[in-house]
Formats: C-alpha cells, structure tokens, sequence
C-alpha cells in the first residue's frame, strides 16, 4: 500500500517536504492542508512589495497552487485548517474555513509545518484601526493599500528586528517619516551591540528615529491619528503602526496533542525532524533545533533551515535516512544602502553560556582600493581561544558582505578555524575583491592573536583606562584627527614617527596603540613590545571605537595604507 502523508502547513517548510515527497514515491498519496490561499510565497518580499521595489504582487508567489499541482501530483487543500489530530486512530480533523464544515482524514504519517505567528502583546488599543502586522500576502495588501490611498505622513514601527528594520526604510523609500521603537538598547538582536551601533547610526543618517530601550504601553486615537505612549512617558503620533516584536511557533496542535515542547516553546524534535510520536515530523519556525555551534536548543524563523528541514522529514519519512546536524542562523538584511549579515554564535550568547571565546575586529575594502568604488566593512570574528576553530562572524557594510558571510558560515560548517582563513584562496580580480581578502584579513588578525604576536583590547575596555595606568597613543596623521577627532586623553604620535619617539616614553607605562582599523597598532605593537615596552592594540582601531558610539568616521582623502595591495 502507498504511504498516506499529510502535511500541515505550506510555504517553505511544508511546500519543501511535499515536493521532495513526491520525487521520492511517485505513488504516495501526499495531502497538504492549509489555512490561506496559497501554498507557496516569498514571505522576505514582502515589506518589498509594500515599499514599490517589487511591483508586481505575482512575483511574490514561489508557484501557484495549480502549477504545483500539476508538476508534483498533490491533493492541496487550501482554507483548511486542521483542528485536532487523532494519533491513536491515525486521523486528523479538518474544518474548511470558507464553509465551516468539518471532516476527518487518514493518516500514515503527518509532516507539522504550521510556521510562527507574530507576537501581538496584549496592550490597550492594540486592535484599532491601522496598527497592522506582516505575516503574509493578505497583510501585505491591507498595508499596501493604505499606503497607496491614505498617503500617511508619518509611522511607528515597533520593534527593531530583521522585518523592523525592511519596513522602516520600505515606509521611508514611500515618504513616510519613521520612528522605530524598540525595548532592548540596540536594533537587530542577533548582533553584538557595537555592531548593531553601526546599523543605528545608518538608520539615523537617513532620517529613520530610533527610539531605544523603550517599549510600547499603549495606543489611543487622536481623531485620525493614533498615538503610541510609551514606557519612558513619551507619546507619539502617527498616521500608522507596524507591530514587529517577534513571532511565536505555532504549536497549539502539538500541544493538544501532547507532543514534546522544548524550553524555546518549539515542538521539540530529533536530528531526523521527527517529534516524539513517531508518526509525525515537525519542521520550519515552529520547531526547536540544535545550534549548530554550541549545541544549545534554538529556534531560527529563516526559510533556509525550513527548505531544508522539509526535505530531511520527506527523507525519513519515505525511508531514507537524513539528518539536520543544527542551524547557524546566518541571516542577511539590507538597511537602506547598508548590508548587516551574521552567522553562527554571537558574543553576547557565548558570554551568557560561559562558553569561552576571543574575537577579534578588521576593516577591509570590499574591493581593491585602487579600483573605483571601494567600500569599507566592519568584520567582527569570534573564535575558540584554544583551537582557533570559528564560532560566529557578524558584518556590516555597503558592497560584499554577502559574500563574506557565507564564506564564514561554509567555514564554521566545516570547523574550520582561524588558520584555515589565512590560506583560502579566493577570487581576486580589482573589480571584486583584493589579492589578501577581507576573510584573509580576518583570520591573519585572529591568528596573530592565538600565536601571541599581538595582544588586543576592545572598544569597551577603553573607558577603564585611566584606572589601570594604560597610556593610549593615537598612530593617525594629523588630517586624519582633524576629519574625524580623536580620543581626548590619548597622545598623538604618527607610526612613521614613533621609533624616535620612543626615548620620550616610560618603560613602566603600559602603552595603547590604535590607528583607524588596527593595522597601524598592529604594527606599533610589534615595535613597542620588540624594545622593552608593554602595550597592546585596539583592536579595529578607532572606527571601531566610534562605531560602538553610533558615530561614522570620516574617510581619510588619502589612499589608506590597510587597503593596500
């Protein structure tokens, strides 16, 4: 007899799984239900769509349902929703939303693939009129359409994640003036926040307000307008609201049926994908995984791991052994003109889970400098102390970032470590990267440190200075301190200066030396420490240090000595 598989759930994960389903038994009977109209559409485009970047609303629809069906041979069932499953009797229930009717279907084996749904906090006027959330096609056309027809002025967007952020500069790109407001101190959780500093500053270049380590009380109406008051006694009017606060796994099925839930309220499942009633698998944003790097149990609502997850529970169910070894949650988004990228653990993660780390900061040019239209990006790599093996990278910057983070998370993958960085060899033309790339940097500045050719401090150490007798000493040429400042306590001695200087300075002082990026520091390092001096180098220079305070430094005119060739 042919295996009877139900999938619960289209989109990503669950469109995933029937479509490898049916390549692997052409004579399954595969049934997907689903609560809207479509099976399959590009969730990440839409706050693009509402934006005017996509025109076309078609082109958000991965497939069609009539297309799908006729490549794949799959009973698709849309406006239904499944209320129960039987798993004794192997039956679920179904209720058709267009009719409300019920009826019961058969079952071998389920595939769960409910998705996440958006949080929305119980907070007084949170149901008035245009205060809106982006979960699918159907939300998207309700904001669309009062964008287009009400041409507000001015929104609120609460929260400052990945959609956050895409709907702040789509309602910008629109005409709409924008406040973000978010509860923690740093927009994009996922970063560190001297990195997330740098987004902030962007957000802040093209007018977006980031109202930060706020939150929302709640919302009343001021004639057409609402007004959004806050934790900190601020109100703020506006034309519209976005809620963005972060989604929850839709596991209300799985709970009523007793299925395991992990401590992330995820349904919890094994390597296979499979929960603990070993008829039925469970993938996407509702499920609870393994971080890749430390194990832990995690939950990331990112279509790649859902693709693939949908594909390892077709293996297994159908018999082919598969297993998902942990997600690294390498994510992407572009702000405005920037782009913000991480992958793997972040600092603030391996600090909460004391699990030991070093990491290290590097500017590098997208391109050689020499080659038009060079931008710099900011690279923050964190790695094993001991083995070097990397553990997590975050970037922000303007061009190639993408590329470097997926070289940084194929890296991670492989285990490999901070050595190995040095000795990839990778593409290198003037127009798309440089003979050491940005990645090779990363790993020689890491490696360094690991061999103890230099010993580092980081941006946040700086302010205790004055209490552990250190002595900074600003490396910079002077047109450089007067584009972009410098700190005010540090001495000023050009690298190219420093060697005669050295009789000047005090051996029992311990000596900080930082440049723009840390290249120069580097060097001052090596010939501070080779005469008998102690000192170490602020790692990522003085860009780094101003990034963590929401500042932009300043380019230099001149050819800059890090981007040489």
């Amino acid at each position: 007899m042919p295996i009877k598989l139900l999938i619960i759930g289209g989109v990503a994960g669950g469109a995933t799984a029937a479509a490898r389903a049916r390549r692997l038994d052409e004579h399954a009977e595969i049934i997907i239900f689903e609560r809207g109209e479509h099976i399959s559409f590009a969730n990440c485009g839409l706050p693009y769509y509402i934006g005017g970047v996509i025109e076309n609303r078609d082109d958000l629809l991965v497939t069609t349902l009539e297309a799908f069906r006729e490549r794949y041979h799959i009973d698709i069932r849309i406006f239904s929703e499944v209320t129960a499953i039987d798993a004794k009797n192997k039956q679920v229930e179904v209720k058709k939303l267009t009719t409300g009717e019920t009826y019961k279907e058969s079952y071998d084996k389920i595939i769960l693939s409910p998705g996440a749904e958006p949080l929305k906090p119980p907070l007084e006027g949170i149901e008035l009129r245009n205060i809106f959330n982006l979960r699918n096609i159907p939300d998207s056309d309700q904001i669309k359409a009062y964008v287009d027809t009400r041409k507000p002025e001015s929104a609120v967007v609460v929260g400052g994640g990945f959609i956050g952020l895409e709907m702040a500069e789509n309602l910008v790109h629109r005409g709409v003036s924008t406040t973000i407001v978010e509860m923690l101190d740093q927009v994009m959780p996922p970063l560190d926040h001297e990195m997330a500093a740098i987004v902030q500053a962007h957000l802040k270049e093209k007018g977006v307000t980031c109202d930060l380590g706020n939150s929302v009380e709640s919302f009343s109406e001021k004639g057409e307008r609402i007004i959004v008051s806050t934790k900190k006694g601020n109100d703020i009017e506006c034309d519209m609201v976005i809620l963005s606060v972060g989604v929850r796994p839709e596991n209300k099925l799985a709970k009523e049926l007793g299925l395991e839930i992990g401590t992330r309220g995820g349904i919890k499942v094994d390597a296979t994908m499979r929960t603990s009633d070993p008829n039925i698998y469970a993938v996407g944003d509702a499920v609870e995984v393994k971080d890749f790097v430390t194990g832990l149990p995690t939950m990331t609502a990112l279509a790649g791991p859902a693709n693939k997850q949908g594909r390892i529970a077709a293996d297994n169910v159908l018999g082919r052994k598969s297993v998902f070894r942990g997600t690294l949650g390498t994510a992407v988004v572009k702000v405005f003109d920037m782009t913000v990228a991480s992958t793997g653990a972040s600092e603030k993660l391996l600090k909460n889970n004391n699990i030991p780390y070093l990491l290290s900061y590097t500017h590098s040019g997208s391109h050689a400098s020499y080659y038009p239209g060079a931008e710099m990006m900011a690279i923050k790599l964190i790695f094993s102390p001991g083995s070097g093996e990397i553990l997590g990278a975050q970037i922000v910057g303007m061009e190639g970032v993408d590329k470097r983070i997926d070289i940084l998370a194929t890296a991670i993958r492989g285990t490999m470590t901070v050595y190995d960085l040095e000795e990839l060899e990778l593409a290198y033309a003037p127009p798309y990267g440089s003979a050491k790339d940005p990645v090779n940097i990363a790993g020689f500045v890491a490696s360094n440190m690991l061999k103890g050719d230099v010993e580092n401090m980081n941006w946040d150490e700086v302010s205790d200075l004055e209490q552990t007798g250190y002595v900074l000493i600003d490396l910079r040429n002077k047109d450089e301190l007067d584009e972009s400042g410098s700190i005010s306590t540090a001495l000023h001695i050009p690298l190219h200066e420093l060697r005669k200087k050295l009789p000047e300075l005090e051996k029992d002082k311990n000596y900080i030396a930082f440049c723009a990026i840390g290249l120069r520091g580097y060097v001052a390092y090596r010939i501070l420490t080779q005469n008998g001096f102690k000192s170490k180098n602020l790692s990522g220079g003085y860009k780094t240090y101003l990034g963590a305070r929401e500042k932009i430094m300043k380019e230099s005119s001149q050819t800059p000595l890090w981007l040489g060739e």
